[in-house]
């Protein structure tokens, strides 16, 4: 699978951004599309996740209520949405996809993802 981000730039504190991955190459039925990101000196981590034929989606809890993951089966494209952006959402956001049976599996670890797009930046000013 083959993801390209895109939609980041710069935001002033409070505002919002809608983040775009569009996948291409699938070969699996089904997928969980997930969202991580990592900001400078730190870890990559989760953001949320969804998966490609139910639309179940899953959150870390910091980013409940602020973030939110959709995804258009005609566009094979999958957005974040955030609000209420903070300084310290500051950071590379990407996008990452794996195959998946069922509805069930949640996965929110780097090692559990096969593809990666290219991170798109995400800088909110204070």
């Amino acid at each position: 699978v083959q993801l390209v981000e895109s939609g980041g730039g710069l935001v002033q504190t409070g505002g919002s951004l809608r983040l775009s991955c569009v996948a291409s190459g699938r070969t699996f039925s089904n997928y969980a599309m997930g969202w991580f990101r990592q900001a400078p000196g730190k870890e990559r981590e989760f953001v949320g996740a969804i998966n490609w034929v139910y639309a179940s989606t899953f959150y870390a809890d910091s980013m409940k209520g602020r973030f939110t993951i959709s995804r258009d089966i005609t566009k094979n494209t999958v957005y974040l949405q955030m609000n209420s952006l903070k300084p310290e959402d500051t950071a590379v956001y990407y996008c990452a996809a794996r195959g998946v049976r069922g509805v069930g599996a949640v996965y929110v670890r780097v090692d559990e993802y096969d593809s990666w797009g290219q991170g798109t930046l995400v800088t909110v000013s204070s």
